[in-house]
């Protein structure tokens, strides 16, 4: 007897005969791992109606599926933070009572190294951003991560002073990694005049990496958080009386460089008028819009990015994420 014919013969029973007969199928299925033609053959149904009874299972509960990875990561937190904020994709890492700054931000980068790499298909052009954070990134990258790729800068990245850390050459450093290119965005990240701003991104060079930079489907970036150690600061941009007058303006930190507020909106358009590179507004349609984001002091610019919309996957630590879901559920109908 073919699937056709079993179709119009056979119905399935309703109430408790056909509980018993999903605990049956879903026992066969899932503990005895016969494939659903089996199942069909040997119960008199067609392979449909296993599929049916299967998916009707997961949805009453007779059958859960855990997912239980064996890398280090909270998946349940993971599908909260995908339902809560919309995103593609969530990593978040479980770090116990470890919290110390510099220990978060490189189990975090950790994650978003391997998270990258196993990216499939592998993209041919990665935009990122620089900074500590991506610098750890790149330091945790494996070897020949994505032969052939090209990865661009896509905000300014020129330090105005020398730090002890190279946390402008990011992209050389994910290039060689991966056994790619770099092409590098090698003018100020904030520049005193919106003329100057407005020249620099007309430079036909300039123009041309820009352009390039709003070609990536993937961008990969840190976000800032708005303390005395923020890496513009120390870049030798601002001094602790700028991050203070941006406080009280009521931001949160920065993302590429633009500083927000709680809900991911520029809170000093002169200063943006004067920063030099993508648009935030960019991130929102990109295929894959990665944050990176780790520790106490980040977790509001991290909260912002997802309510503004600027991330489509965040790799975070495990009290980022909680702190972004409770944010979440404030306030909802559940409470």
């Amino acid at each position: 007897m073919t699937d056709a014919t079993r179709a119009t013969s056979v119905r399935l029973p309703s109430d408790e005969p056909r509980e018993h007969l999903m605990v049956q199928v879903a026992k066969s299925y899932y503990d005895l791992e016969r494939t659903q033609a089996e199942i069909a053959q040997e119960l008199g149904l067609t392979r449909w109606q296993v599929g049916r009874l299967l998916a009707e299972a997961k949805r009453v509960g007779i059958v859960r599926v855990e997912i239980r990875p064996r890398v280090n990561r909270r998946a349940s937190l993971e599908v909260q933070l995908q339902e809560h904020y919309g995103l593609r994709d969530a990593v978040v890492v479980p770090v116990g009572e470890v919290s110390d700054a510099a220990l978060l931000m490189e189990a975090v980068a950790q994650a978003a190294a391997t998270y990258l790499a196993s990216l499939n298909p592998k993209p041919d052009l990665i935009g990122l951003s620089w900074g500590r954070t991506m610098s750890a990134v790149a330091r945790s990258l494996p070897d020949a991560w994505n032969p052939g790729v090209h990865i661009i800068l896509v905000n300014g990245s020129t330090a105005l002073r020398l730090t002890s850390t190279r946390t402008s050459a990011v992209a050389e450093e994910f290039a060689q990694s991966a056994g790619g290119t770099a092409t590098l965005l090698p003018v100020p990240a904030i520049v005193g005049k919106r003329s100057t701003r407005d020249a620099l991104e007309a430079d036909p060079i300039v123009e041309r990496v820009l352009e390039l930079a709003a070609m990536a489907k993937v961008i990969c970036f840190g976000m800032g958080g708005l303390t005395h150690h923020s890496v513009l600061l120390d870049s030798g941009y601002f001094d602790e009386g700028d991050i203070d007058r941006l406080r009280d303006r009521g931001a949160v930190g920065d993302i590429l460089g633009r500083f927000v507020d709680g809900d991911g909106r520029i809170v000093d358009q002169a200063l943006d008028d004067r920063t030099v590179g993508l648009r935030l507004e960019k991130l929102r349609s990109v295929d894959r819009a990665i944050g990176v984001v780790a520790g106490e002091d980040k977790r509001a610019i991290a909260l912002a990015a997802l309510k503004a919309g600027y991330v489509s996957v965040i790799v975070t630590d495990e009290a980022t994420a909680r702190h972004a879901i409770e944010a979440a559920t404030v306030g909802s109908p559940d409470d």
